[in-house]
């Protein structure tokens, strides 16, 4: 059976066996947390809300987008529990001394320090697990990639390289990610050493809590909340990874000791092969303290020198190798449905599985959309390949909704494996309104050969919510039972100044509303009508009134009324009435 809205896998050379064994690994080793966020994503103009700077704090630069497990994070009876659920000494005093001090500064703002916790474990893993010194600085610079346009944003140096050590793209900087440009507006003195270091975890920190509490923004209000985060980066994927782990902290966490964290290994930047962070900029920064004994090496990953854990679904054996994959399965990829113009809430996902149901890593996943769409991946492109992270999970860009409304497939594939293969069916739906009403009463009245002196403004609903983005038509009709174009009475101007009187290609704006071009009158005096009609059958018929024009009233030079009623024509009138005549 074909799959619906891509939940399912495809029948083919897959056996039962085969089908319940990657039931079970998925069961196993799927991203926990995923359902506890809303898909829905931002409120309505969350994400067209400008940051603070007018740029994101981070420059949109990667993240972490591994998700925290299920279990609560609490130490049963006061024991250990898994590493991620932990957060490094410094670390946590950092987040918590910001909330303290935005509590004082700014207590309308109601930050929590699991907000800054939630950003840090995405932005940079708690500072790589907490590799930082006594002051809170990072052992080693924390670094994004180049910002040159290549899969990113593209953004020239801002700072002659003084923070990132790049004099030719700017990078994202420190435990929190700022990019230089923002820093040099939010930064901040965190621990009163006098300086405002970005790899400082506590001038980070406080900065981080600054400027989500920009705007005035109350972050225990919902859409406030969003917009905050979105202001640190672009992306509902951001923002809902962002949400798992504010929840999963809000829970309940512990403390562990600096440098002992682990760090996350799933990166979105892993979806653009190449495009790591470059641990060698062209002028690096100033060189910072050694690690201290036992906090490891420092690598990413290297979880304090300690050994990696062996990836789920292996049972302990020897890994499986690239050539051993036997079948893509779903990784829990939901509806792909989007409104035109808009992100998909879902990102595509699938393992790579050994007929065993083991998760293979390093595996090349082909990513391709497929049909009469104009919808593309991030970046404009509609082919991507993906390697398989640890898990042997392989994550699409965001899927982008372009304006051509209909269905098309998302394929996965394992290039060169015929029988490695997921179809995943989408659906690009046209925004729709189903209440159109003008936004006044006033009755729209003009004399013939002249100007209409107010506009028409309409605002559309859909369900009684606001209508965004939802495509119209605006003609003058001929009558209520005739909705063909007329050919008299009121009209507006094309671009070459001549009569117009049917308007296509018009679209709601972010609140619903429609406002149509200045209206005119030609000389037909009359009653006319003008129809609006929106996608999805949402009408709106205006009546229009044009009057003749008054009479001209300057008085005439000659002719005999006039003459009559000027007052050298009194005495003749007086002399020609008296009884003398």
């Amino acid at each position: 059976m074909a799959p619906v809205i891509g939940r399912r896998l495809r029948r083919g050379t897959v056996t039962a066996a085969v089908a319940a064994a990657a039931v079970a690994a998925l069961a196993a080793s799927q991203a926990p947390g995923v359902t506890d966020v809303g898909r829905e994503g931002p409120a309505a103009g969350a994400a067209d809300t400008p940051p603070p700077s007018g740029d994101s704090a981070t420059g949109d630069s990667p993240y972490y987008t591994d998700l925290p497990d299920l279990k609560s994070p609490v130490p049963p009876n006061g024991g250990n529990t898994k590493q991620e659920a932990g957060v490094p000494a410094t670390v946590l005093d950092a987040y918590k001394k910001a909330e303290a001090a935005l509590n004082k500064d700014k207590p309308g703002c109601n930050l929590p320090w699991q907000l800054l916790a939630a950003i840090g474990k995405v932005e940079s893993g708690q500072a790589r697990g907490g590799r930082v010194d006594a002051n809170g600085t990072t052992i080693k610079p924390i670094l994004g990639p180049p910002l040159n346009g290549n899969g990113f944003a593209k953004i020239t140096d801002t700072d002659k390289g003084a923070y990132d050590g790049d004099t030719t793209h700017d990078r994202a900087v420190g435990p929190m990610q700022f990019i230089p440009s923002t820093w040099a507006t939010w930064g901040q003195d965190g621990n009163g050493d006098g300086a405002k270091d970005p790899n400082n975890i506590y001038d980070a920190a406080l900065a981080a809590g600054r400027y989500l509490c920009a705007n005035d923004r109350d972050l225990s209000d919902e859409d406030d909340l969003h917009k905050a985060i979105l202001s640190y980066n672009r992306s509902t994927e951001y923002l809902n990874t962002v949400l798992s782990w504010l929840e999963y902290y809000r829970k309940g966490t512990h403390e562990i000791p600096d440098g002992t964290g682990a760090l996350p290994d799933d990166r979105s930047d892993t979806r653009y092969p190449g495009l790591r962070p470059d641990p060698t900029p062209s002028n690096p920064p100033s060189s910072k303290p050694k690690p201290r004994p036992g906090s490891g090496d420092d690598k990413p990953g290297n979880n304090g020198g300690s050994t990696k854990p062996t990836p789920p679904g292996n049972g302990g054996s020897q890994k499986p190798t690239p050539a051993d994959v036997d079948m893509l399965a779903n990784a829990g990829t939901g509806d792909l449905v989007a409104k035109t113009g808009n992100a998909f809430g879902e990102r595509v996902a699938v393992r790579a599985l050994t007929e065993s149901g083991a998760s293979v890593p390093k595996v090349k996943v082909r990513f391709t959309v497929s049909g009469d769409t104009d919808a593309r991946f991030e970046g404009g492109v509609r082919s991507v390949t993906v390697t398989t992270n640890a898990r042997g999970k392989a994550t699409a860009p965001v899927l982008q909704a372009g304006q051509k409304a209909g269905q098309f497939v998302v394929q996965a594939r394992v290039p060169g494996k015929a029988a490695s293969r997921v179809d995943f069916e989408a659906r690009t739906v046209a925004r729709v309104a189903d209440a159109l009403a003008r936004t006044s009463d006033k009755a729209l009245v003009c004399e013939t050969g002249k100007e209409f002196a107010d506009q028409v403004e309409v605002r559309a609903t859909h369900k009684g919510k606001v209508a965004d983005g939802v495509a119209a038509t605006a003609t003058m009709i001929k009558s209520a039972t005739d909705a063909s174009a007329n050919d008299k009475g009121p009209y507006f101007k094309g671009a070459d100044g001549k009569p117009l009187r049917t308007l296509t290609g018009l679209k709601t704006n972010a609140n619903g509303v429609l406002t149509l071009p200045k209206m005119y009158a030609d000389g037909a005096a009359g009653t006319y009508l003008l129809r609006i009609v929106t996608e999805g059958g949402a009408t709106l018929t205006v009546e229009l009134k044009v009057t003749a024009a008054e009479p001209d009233a300057t008085p005439s030079p000659s002719g005999s009324a006039d003459a009559s009623a000027s007052p050298s024509a009194s005495p003749s009138a007086s002399t020609s009435a008296s009884p003398g005549a």
